[in-house]
C-alpha cells in the first residue's frame, strides 16, 4: 500500500530533521512546516476515493477505448429512485445503485425493484455516517456487514462491492475492507449534484469530462438528478456512448 511506504520515508524524514533541529543545524520551524505540509497531504488523499492511497479502489477502465460508460447512484434507495428507475427504463440503460443499509430497510421493494430490472446493488455502509472517517475499525466492519444482512435478508444476494461514503478512506477503512472481503468501487466522474444548485452546471461538468471507460458519481436521493440523468442520457445516446453496467465495465465480479 502506498500509504504504508510513503509514511515510513515521512517517518524516518521527520526523524532525521528533528535531529538535526535538536543539534541546531536546522530550524525547528522547518520541520514544523514540513509536518503541516504532510497533515494536509493526508487530509486530501483521506478525502478523495480516486487517488488510491490508502485503499485500492477501483474507478474506471482506462482500457477500454470503445465509448463506454457507467452510471452509479448513491445514498438510496428512497422514493425519488422510482423516478430515477423510469427514466434507466425509458432509454433502455443499466446502472448501478450503492445502498443505504436503513434505506434497505424502510424501502425493500424498491430495493428489489432495482436488482429486478437488471442493475447492479452495492454496499453504502448501513447509516451512511459523516463521521465515516473518525470510526473504528470494528464499527466499520459493522456499518458493512449490516448493509449485507439487509440486503441478504431482503432478497438473497451478496453484494461484495462497497463505496466510502463521501469518498472517505483511511487505513481503518481499508482494514474493514480486508477482514470482510469487499472490494471499494470509486468513480472518475464526480457530478456534485448533491451540492450544486444548477442542473445546466451538473450537466456541464459531467460533459466535459466524460471518456471511454469512465464511472459517473449521480444521487438518487436527489430530486434534480432525475432531469439530469435524461438529459445526461439524451447526450450520451446522441454522441454514440453506450452506458454499461459498472461491473461490466469494470470486468469485476458484483456478488458472490
Amino acid at each position: 500500500m502506498q500509504f504504508k511506504f510513503i509514511n515510513t520515508v515521512i517517518i524516518l524524514l521527520l526523524s532525521v530533521g528533528l535531529v538535526l533541529a535538536f543539534f541546531s543545524v536546522t530550524s525547528f520551524w522547518y520541520v514544523l512546516t514540513f509536518i503541516v505540509f504532510y497533515l494536509l497531504f493526508l487530509l486530501i488523499v483521506s478525502t478523495n476515493v480516486r487517488f488510491n492511497f490508502f485503499v485500492n479502489s477501483i474507478s474506471e477502465n482506462q482500457k477500454i477505448k470503445q465509448k463506454k460508460v457507467a452510471i452509479s447512484f448513491d445514498d438510496g434507495p428512497v422514493e425519488n429512485t422510482l423516478e430515477i428507475l423510469k427514466v434507466l427504463e425509458k432509454y433502455k440503460v443499466k446502472a448501478g445503485f450503492f445502498c443505504i443499509g436503513k434505506n434497505i430497510k424502510d424501502h425493500p421493494d424498491i430495493f428489489k425493484r432495482i436488482i429486478e430490472e437488471n442493475h447492479l446493488v452495492g454496499n453504502h455502509t448501513y447509516s451512511h455516517t459523516r463521521k465515516m472517517g473518525a470510526l473504528s475499525v470494528s464499527r466499520i466492519i459493522c456499518e458493512i456487514e449490516m448493509c449485507n444482512k439487509i440486503a441478504e435478508e431482503t432478497t438473497g444476494i451478496k453484494m461484495e462491492l462497497f463505496r466510502p461514503p463521501f469518498g472517505v478512506v483511511n487505513p481503518k477503512i481499508q482494514s474493514a475492507l480486508q477482514k470482510t472481503g469487499m472490494k471499494s468501487i470509486g468513480w472518475s466522474i464526480r457530478s456534485f449534484d448533491a451540492v450544486l444548485p444548477s442542473e445546466t452546471i451538473i450537466l456541464n461538468r459531467v460533459i466535459k469530462r466524460l471518456k471511454p471507460g469512465a464511472v459517473i458519481l449521480l444521487h438518487d436521493n436527489n430530486a434534480k438528478t432525475v432531469n439530469i440523468l435524461e438529459q445526461l442520457l439524451l447526450f450520451l445516446k446522441n454522441n454514440q456512448y453506450e452506458v454499461v453496467r459498472p461491473d461490466k465495465l469494470l470486468k469485476i465480479n458484483a456478488y458472490s
